[in-house]
């Protein structure tokens, strides 16, 4: 172990009592939540808002009144250990409450569960650094983020600092935070903010904190879970990263977990450093039990995220106030636009690697809205997907959970060459799950995910009339996408090179309930407008060995998770059982009848097999049963057969 350290001169009477007696080993409690985003009320299994007939039937989770019971409850179990409370980030964008309050509703709740610290996500800044300004106007605990750097003409002003140093139980305990360096493709920072290298600021600001005598430092992050293993958590003397942006759920005992909770990395330093995320949306509180020795050296990690489910009564006093705030917003809520013969499916695990029948209800809708115009292709970026809506009636309020961006209609004119490009960079990332897998109408198109980026997309048509041909590469189309693609949000860069821009206006999720409106009840679907080649390749040979299990995977720009269903929660109060070194997750019981999976980055057989027979070894059945595919390259969200064991 070489993590390093730095000492003054000792007195005599200081080495006298250090060679009388050791100190004692420290516990540090770690609550934590991120991406938040807006769901002050509770939420179903499709993470739209909770009914009332939902609610009566027990089937709600998260929330800010249960969310906060979970806090209280916890810090009762802890009282008289060491405990902090952090915020990883994106408490933004996803309610009518966020469309109607702009931060105000979000900071009034926070403040409420008394965070001690909290890193800024991306989202913060969707209404520039206006909204954040105002957000912080509000909050009344520290928010740390070292590569948010603001100029002298930034409403930020010096707000956001890059770490800060807390007092608990008589240690200094180090906290940096730092938000994803994409923040300014994703979002809207404005001129006078600067997102700066995440790693670098990190890096500065830790030494900055050794300066100072600190030997306990936390990485409050929103970069996401595959960059927090692959790089900030072998930052030197970064002791712990709290992690969001990936909306990863950790877990020892949920099979769907993306890695195990916490995940322990290997610093170049010579020691461990546990890596830990919540998944999202206020549906699980953190909760690590880190031990240090007197070095500052973390021994061990251990916990499990508490899921907020219906055994923690929601807060009397905060279902009151939220009652309160949402008497403005309820008529528009609840009204009533359409209804669907099915649920319509926007999961991001789905909507980010392949068609899916929200991306088509939201594009065939921006086309349909701007035919007249003479527009023939719509693209809506799969990352702007939030939410799925289930059967039945359906409310304005579900369809701004879906699109809760305020994001507007916008046109502009685009050569076929460089549709195709604005493609090629749709799937550039989707083995990460990136948001920008391309979901569109007027168009169809094939991608091969094993060819190099740049070069998976081919047989693109645009439709003409009732039929389609090839696209032509010199003759210009019409396209319509939302504003936050036009201006070159997730890589369409190209986009911002179209001619006769126009910013149509009107909001996309308007236009989204009127096209459901108009075509009620809608059948939702998927027709093959987008098709991925199977990566067909030779089975391994008898002598080539059985695929590994995974390692860290590589850093994303907004990776997928895999999509949690709801399991047992947590106990409250006893201590949580120690975490492993990264594994695959927790296996399953094996399978007895046949089933399906969807794969999920980082899947292989062998886990998989693992998964459902309690046996690595039998990979093959899987492999078998699907063409035998190259196991080393699974298809992210490619459904596979899973035969009975």
């Amino acid at each position: 172990m070489t993590k390093s350290f730095s000492f003054g001169l000792l007195t005599a009477s200081m080495l006298a009592l250090s060679a009388g007696a050791a100190f004692a080993d420290y516990e540090l409690n770690i609550l934590h939540i991120n991406d938040f985003h807006s769901r002050i009320e509770s939420i179903n299994k499709f993470d739209s808002t909770c009914s009332a007939e939902e609610e009566g039937k027990k089937e709600c989770f998260g929330g800010a009144a249960r969310l906060k019971t979970a806090i209280d409850q916890r810090r009762q179990a802890l009282s008289g250990k060491n405990v902090l409370l952090l915020n990883a980030g994106d408490n933004f964008q996803g309610s009518l409450f966020y469309t109607t309050y702009k931060g105000a509703a979000e900071a009034e709740f926070l403040n409420l569960m008394k965070f001690d610290a909290m890193t800024v996500g991306n989202h913060e800044f969707d209404d520039s650094e206006d909204g954040l300004a105002t957000f912080l106007d509000k909050v009344q605990f520290p928010v740390v983020t070292a590569n948010v750097k603001a100029t002298a003409a930034s409403k930020l002003g010096d707000r956001i600092k890059p770490s800060l140093v807390l007092d608990v139980g008589g240690q200094k305990i180090g906290i940096v935070g730092a938000v994803t360096n994409d923040t300014a493709e994703l979002s809207s920072p404005g001129p006078n903010v600067t997102i700066a290298d995440d790693v670098q600021s990190i890096t500065s600001a830790v030494q900055d904190l050794k300066g100072q005598g600190v030997n306990k430092i936390i990485a409050l992050t929103h970069v996401g879970y595959p960059r927090d293993l692959a790089l900030i958590a072998k930052i030197p003397d970064v002791d712990i990263v709290v992690g969001g942006h990936s909306h990863s759920l950790l877990s020892n005992t949920d099979s769907k977990a993306e890695g195990p909770y916490p995940t322990m990395v290997d610093n170049p330093g010579g020691y461990k450093v546990p890596v830990v995320q919540a998944a999202s949306y206020s549906k699980y509180l953190g909760d690590l039990v880190v031990n240090f020795d007197d070095s500052g050296v973390v021994k061990d990690a251990k916990g499990d995220p508490i899921l907020i489910d219906s055994t923690f009564a929601p807060d009397p006093a905060v279902v009151a106030r939220i009652a309160e705030l949402a008497k403005p917003i309820e008529e528009l809520r609840k009204k009533v636009i359409g209804s669907s013969e099915s649920p319509i499916e926007g999961d991001r695990k789905v909507c980010r690697v392949k068609e899916c029948s929200m991306g088509n209800l939201v594009a065939d809708a921006m086309l349909d809205r701007t035919k007249n115009q003479g527009v023939t292709i719509a693209v809506q970026n799969g990352g702007g997907l939030r939410a799925s809506i289930d059967g039945g009636e359906i409310t304005q309020g579900e369809v701004i959970t879906v699109l809760p961006f305020q994001n507007t209609l916008a046109t502009f004119e685009l050569t076929g060459a460089n549709v195709v490009k604005a493609l090629e960079n749709g799937v550039s990332q989707i083995d990460q799950g990136a948001g920008r897998f391309p979901q569109v109408a007027g168009l169809k198109f094939s991608f091969d995910q094993s060819k190099p980026v740049g070069s998976r997309v081919s047989d693109v048509q645009v439709k003409d009339g009732d039929n389609f041909a090839p696209i032509d590469p010199a003759k210009t189309y019409k396209v319509a996408t939302n504003n936050f693609m036009r201006a070159g949000g997730d890589g369409y860069a190209i986009f911002k090179e179209g001619q006769n821009a126009y910013d149509f206006g009107p909001d996309l999720a308007d236009v989204t309930a009127e096209y459901v409106a108009a075509h009620s009840p809608y059948k939702p679907y998927t027709d093959g407008r987008v098709t991925e080649f199977a990566q067909a390749a030779p089975a391994p040979s008898a002598s080539e060995p059985a695929p590994a299990a995974p390692a860290a995977p590589a850093p994303a720009t907004e990776p997928a998770p895999a999509a949690p269903a709801p399991a047992a929660p947590a106990p409250a109060a006893p201590a949580p059982a120690p975490a492993p070194t990264a594994e695959p997750a927790a296996s399953a019981p094996a399978a007895t009848t046949p089933s399906t999976h969807v794969i999920a980055a980082g899947d292989t057989f062998w886990d998989l097999a693992v998964t459902f027979y309690g046996d690595g070894t039998l990979w093959r059945k899987l492999s078998d049963a699907n063409g035998k595919p190259n196991p080393r390259h699974l298809t992210v969200g490619k459904e596979i057969e899973v035969p009975a064991k």
